[in-house]
């Protein structure tokens, strides 16, 4: 235990090692570079992008945003199930005191 698994795994042309703690999370880290690496491959066949940085700044700033947008959704989920719990109250609130 505490033993972690070390893999490759290659990004934009380029093998990277690391080291992942268990099965799932190799499974994630594959799951990822072959996200990026699809997306590296859509920008450079449909943009004129010579150098690999700037692809993968742009691919870093889509999965940035992805995150961002939804943390902004979470929250505003939760806003609103917030306001419904409180219009429920007050309507609990009411019929009990009749």
């Amino acid at each position: 235990m505490g033993e972690s698994l070390k893999i490759k795994v290659t990004v934009a042309g380029r093998v990277y090692p690391l080291k992942v703690k268990n099965a799932n999370e190799e499974e994630g880290m594959r799951k990822a570079a072959t996200k990026i690496n699809d997306l590296v491959s859509n920008y450079e066949q449909n943009y004129a992008v010579s150098d690999k940085q700037d692809v993968l700044a742009m691919c870093a700033l889509q999965f940035a945003s992805l995150i961002e947008v939804n943390s902004i959704n979470k929250k505003e989920d939760l806003t609103e199930a917030l306001e419904k719990m409180n219009k429920l109250n007050v309507l609990i609130d009411k019929h009990l005191n009749k």
